[in-house]
């Protein structure tokens, strides 16, 4: 990622026109060229406004301001301090590269798999930090990671398992955490525990001896849910230009 710094000096008495045409004019048209607002700030003294903006890359700053010049609010944006006066006296520019994150995310996600095998036995963990319960093997997915990669990723790491997935059974959030459920078979590999599980192992479940192994209520639903053998498709893509990168049919299709 790199950082679009803006940094505008003027007259306090501007304040408020500027934040106007900033929120009419500038914020839609570069949000939906491609680019994210980090921030707007204003000093004590209401003389200079600095903004920060989020690009991908270098190239992709470029290409966002070519659609942003292209578009027709750019236009209207142009005329503007012809009616009102120049907004700023100075105004500075600055490309920032972060070299560490610290940012925790407003929504954490996380992904799961109710795996089974040919005996029609479902794959299930224990972890080192709820050694109380089984569950869905799984984890939280990385930047840039799409859902589909980051299970089948977690899941080898956990299990020793890979598996093949076919779409998405449930998505269960509590306010903080996003987990989506998918259901797939395993497609080769050997069981194994990792730093993360104590246990993996292939269990014959049903609705009678669920509680025996899954101990949470959270799990539950999960579980259940994926039991009934229902799924809904799943595409991963890239944009801009579109590319389709996976796509699992479910079973509704």
């Amino acid at each position: 990622m790199i950082y679009l710094r803006e940094e505008y000096r003027m007259n306090p008495a501007k304040i408020k026109e500027f934040n106007q045409l900033f929120h009419d004019y500038v914020l839609p048209l570069k949000i939906k060229s491609g680019a994210r607002l980090i921030g707007s700030w204003v000093t004590d003294d209401n003389n200079e406004i600095t903004v920060i903006w989020e690009y991908p890359n270098r190239e992709e700053y470029i290409k966002i301001e070519q659609r942003v010049k292209k578009d027709k609010m750019y236009q209207q944006l142009q005329i503007q301090p012809q009616k009102s006066g120049s907004l700023y006296s100075e105004y500075r520019k600055s490309f920032l590269t972060s070299n560490c994150s610290y940012t925790i995310p407003k929504q954490i996600v996380t992904v799961s798999g109710y795996i089974t095998n040919e005996a029609k036995e479902t794959l299930l963990v224990k972890t080192q930090w709820r050694s109380d319960t089984w569950e869905l093997p799984g984890g939280g997915v990385d930047e840039g990671e799409t859902l589909d990669q980051a299970l089948i990723r977690e899941i080898l790491e956990e299990t020793g398992i890979r598996v093949k997935l076919f779409g998405v059974s449930g998505v269960y959030s509590n306010g903080n955490t996003v987990t989506i459920v998918f259901l797939g078979k395993a497609a080769g590999g050997e069981l194994t525990t990792s730093v993360e599980t104590t246990e993996v192992s292939f269990v014959k479940i049903n609705e009678t001896n669920l509680s025996q192994y899954i101990k949470r209520g959270k799990f539950i639903p999960r579980v259940k849910d994926a039991m009934k053998g229902y799924c809904v498709p799943y595409e991963a893509f890239k944009v801009r230009p579109y590319q389709l990168l996976e796509r699992f049919k479910g079973n509704e299709e």
